[in-house]
């Protein structure tokens, strides 16, 4: 049956068709890293990462089926990875990256793209499509700016996906929708790519009106090759962006109660309209009307919300793409405390909410081992008894699917108890679908993960809320 199919067709009645393809070579799956899944209904299994089981499928690589550079790559070669879906569109792409000074590697899908870009001796840059087999391109975006050795790489996004607005938040520097109709848009592309490589200094904006605050957080972010202009008022803020480029935009207004967010807002939409990330530390005081106003604006515009100050610093540290080599020794500090496992995860408080109590035993068995503190509901109402009657809950795994009250309601429900205002609380779905994401942001979350849960994935997304 190897290079086959199998078509398997369910009862009469039901018209569902399951097409199996086959490799037409074996490679026995080596072991890689768990990922928390339910395959029997009878057990609880861990199968193999998206980045592993693609390769155990295929061998060490899916065979790259266009030309490249990947055998020829010197010490000091530039190199551009491509990851692409389609045939054509690389090959112009590879051509382009040769005129611009590149050379160039192809990865024709997501888990492809993850492990070539630690293969290869170096890369510089990458373009990177949504649509793609095996893993998609929010994803593999998402990877490459959690793990600490390839978050400084400019990723540029070409693709057909519509809502691209996760684009800069996730660490992009920019999109480029297909289909082009013009060489020049690929141009300016080019250009970014090129300019994110080769500034030898970082521009950032800086608005923090409490000036201890604003102190501590310049020292926090400066260093070299960072040139930091610091505004005191939005007025401000607003005129140097009116006369300057730049890489970033913070706004550290955590220690403002701000009624009035016009003239914020009217800075996150500038930089929405130029491209400019905007790292944002929001007021504690916030109304509901106006936390209504702001995700607006998320997801308008580039912009990161942030719930403490190391957070701040290293969401900016990420969108000035500074390697971690070249980071002083005390933001390297703060940034690998952020993201170690232990000390950030041990002894936190987690509540796991599903209806399927096979799903709660597989995350529990993970978190457990980074030794937080699990308890579990399995229905929307048994969790909000749980937050209510169990003190010192830390952070919420919130299935969307479940009877009677959803996991969206579940949470609009928690949401409106002022106690639970700044509790974290990251969505499971085993949808997936077109939307999801900003849905369950509306309905409450701070975060999202989709099944089958990447274990790396979810821990990186814990530590991220639960470093305070």
């Amino acid at each position: 049956l190897l290079g086959g199919e199998i078509r398997l067709t369910s009862s009469p009645g039901y018209g569902s068709t399951f097409t199996i393809y086959l490799p037409e070579t074996y490679a026995e799956a080596r072991p890689g890293r768990a990922v928390v899944a339910l395959e029997q209904p009878s057990r609880i299994v861990t199968v193999m990462s998206d980045v592993d089981a693609a390769r155990g499928a295929g061998g060490a690589l899916e065979a790259h089926r266009i030309a490249d550079d990947r055998a020829s790559l010197g010490s000091r070669d530039r190199v551009l990875l491509i990851i692409e879906n389609d045939d054509d569109f690389s090959r112009y792409l590879v051509d382009l990256a040769h005129e611009n000074g590149f050379k160039a590697a192809i990865a024709p899908s997501g888990s492809d793209g993850l492990s070539l870009v630690k293969e290869l001796p170096r890369v510089d840059a990458i373009t990177l499509d949504i649509q793609l087999p095996v893993m998609d391109g929010w994803r593999v975006l998402e990877r490459l700016k959690t793990d600490m050795r390839t978050r400084h790489i400019p990723v540029y996004l070409i693709t057909t996906e519509e809502d691209t607005g996760r684009a800069l938040p996730l660490g992009a520097i920019g999109v480029l929708q297909k289909p082009i109709n013009s060489r020049d848009a690929l141009d300016r592309a080019f250009a970014e790519i090129r300019r994110a490589i080769e500034a030898t200094d970082r521009e950032l904006l800086v608005l923090a009106s409490d000036p201890v605050a604003r102190g501590a957080l310049l020292e926090a972010i400066g260093g070299d090759g960072i040139r930091i202009r610091a505004a005191e008022t939005a007025s401000e803020t607003l005129g140097a962006l009116e006369g300057a480029t730049f890489d970033c935009v913070v706004l550290d207004a955590s220690s403002q109660h701000v009624s009035a967010l016009d003239p914020i807002a009217e800075i996150i939409r500038q930089c929405g309209n130029r491209g400019i990330p905007v790292v944002f530390h929001p007021p504690v005081d916030l109304s509901e009307a106006d936390r209504e106003r702001l995700e607006r604006l998320y997801r308008s515009a580039g912009v990161r919300p942030v719930r403490s100050f190391d957070r701040l610093v290293d969401q900016t540290l990420l969108y000035l793409h500074r390697p971690m080599g070249q980071l002083p020794p005390k933001q390297l500090e703060r940034i690998e405390r952020l993201y170690a496992t232990d000390e950030v995860l041990a002894g936190k408080k987690v509540l796991i909410v599903d209806d399927d109590i096979r799903n709660i035993f597989a995350i529990t068995s993970v978190l457990e081992r980074q030794r937080m503190d699990v308890i579990s509901a399995e229905t929307g109402n048994e969790a909000i008894q749980k937050l209510e009657t169990i003190p010192g809950v830390d952070v919420v795994l919130m299935d969307l699917m479940m009877p009677d009250m959803d996991g969206y309601d579940t949470m609009r429900t928690i949401r409106r108890n002022g106690r639970f205002k700044d509790l974290p609380i990251i969505a499971v779905t085993a949808k997936a679908m077109k939307g999801d994401r900003e849905k369950t942001i509306q309905a409450g979350a701070w975060d999202y993960l989709a099944k089958p849960v990447d274990t790396e994935q979810m821990l990186s997304v814990l530590r991220s809320w639960l470093y305070r």
